[in-house]
């Protein structure tokens, strides 16, 4: 037996239903306060605003920082442990 399509409802090219929901509003650009050299292991005081409570380092989607600071953002993040600069 074919299967029942539903005709009444119109999808765009993507595959998503038009005219349902709107279009999503884009994700706030974070203003960068400091320089990328500011981005060291020595400068705890600004790591430890990317880091959570339990020592987790904040995503992207969390940061709002480019890939290219959020990798170095990680890299400094994990020398300052090494050093033991921070938990």
């Amino acid at each position: 037996m074919p299967r029942k399509t539903n005709t009444d409802k119109k999808r765009d090219s993507r595959g998503g239903r038009t005219g349902t929901m709107e279009k999503r509003t884009p994700r706030p650009k974070p203003k960068i306060d400091f320089t990328v050299d500011a981005l060291d292991y020595k400068n705890t005081t600004l790591l430890k605003q990317f880091v959570t409570d339990q020592g987790r380092i904040l995503p992207r989607k969390y940061t709002g920082l480019p890939a290219h600071y959020q990798r170095r953002l990680t890299r400094s993040i994990k020398a300052a442990r090494q050093m033991l600069l921070m938990k």
